[in-house]
């Protein structure tokens, strides 16, 4: 469904959540240079790329395995409003945690308009049912797999967590997911409709209100680490905080993390800089547990 005509633009949640006007210099510089790291590591040795989990053309997944064939897992969803991005891009995220023995899976996913996002989220749970069963065949272990995503990304990695695995498949087990890292993420879908980013996403307010995660409650009670950056817009602070809200029990770990200094692209540096207590941070919540 197209987004009501009626509904006008808000200049004010444009400037807060259209993160491409306050980092024009993105393409040219940032994401160059995420694409040389993510090539010159995408030809490791060892590297699984560009693996089938479905018969459509970004039904795709790349295994980057850690040196312990036990080692734990973490699947990474890149962002991009539901509308850009590719795994490709982001195999650099990959290297540190591959360093200090932490398997990572990057998956790629079908992007609006060309689906909803409602479907992207179906994709993305069958993705992870498939790592399921051909974990062996990868030399993939079970044992202690986490979810992680960046803005989008985050969308998705969060329901992850709020699948209850056993319903869509009887061999699927119900506790799949160790812990989540949620780094800027959306929760809440339905400020934008009110911006140029759902010209491609086709929400209409019922729609974004049902497919966002605050309609979704966590399946277990797994920690999830969520973070934002420091420099961040409001809005992105708002969003973690009406999730934390909305979720976080004495049973369920869920701790906040501000990285300072760092805005909505500078966090993904962060997380994939072995130098930043942020890194360290994610890489002790996946080896502690």
């Amino acid at each position: 469904m197209k987004p009501s005509t009626t509904t006008p633009l808000s200049a004010e949640l444009e400037a807060q959540y259209n993160m491409r006007l306050l980092r024009p210099d993105f393409e040219a510089n940032l994401l160059q240079e995420w694409l040389s790291r993510s090539a010159a590591f995408r030809s490791s040795p060892g590297a699984q790329l560009d693996v089938a989990y479905g018969p459509g053309p970004r039904d795709r997944l790349d295994y980057f395995p850690a040196a312990s064939a036990d080692a734990p897992l973490l699947i990474f969803f890149h962002g991009g409003f539901w509308q850009r991005g590719d795994k490709s891009v982001y195999s650099f995220v990959a290297e540190p945690f591959v360093a200090a023995g932490i398997s990572v899976v990057l998956v790629n996913y079908t992007l609006c308009p060309a689906v909803s996002v409602d479907e992207i989220v179906a994709q993305s749970q069958r993705a992870l049912a498939w790592l399921w069963h051909h974990a062996g065949e990868l030399g993939c272990s079970r044992e202690r797999w986490f979810v992680s995503g960046h803005s989008a990304g985050g969308h998705l990695a969060s329901r992850m967590m709020a699948t209850h695995w056993d319903t869509l498949g009887d061999d699927l087990p119900k506790p799949m997911l160790s812990g989540a890292i949620l780094i800027s993420a959306l929760f809440d879908l339905e400020p934008l409709c009110e911006t140029s980013i759902n010209e491609g996403l086709q929400l209409d307010r019922e729609q974004a209100r049902a497919v966002s995660a605050l309609r979704h409650p966590p399946a277990t009670d797994a920690p999830q680490l969520i973070a934002v950056g420091g420099a961040e817009t409001p809005a992105f602070h708002r969003q973690a905080r009406a999730y934390e809200t909305a979720f976080g029990k004495a049973q369920r770990f869920m701790p906040h993390y501000r990285i300072d200094d760092c805005d909505h692209f500078d966090v993904v540096q962060a997380f994939a800089d072995v130098t930043h207590p942020f890194f360290a941070l994610c890489r002790d919540f996946v080896l502690a547990r």
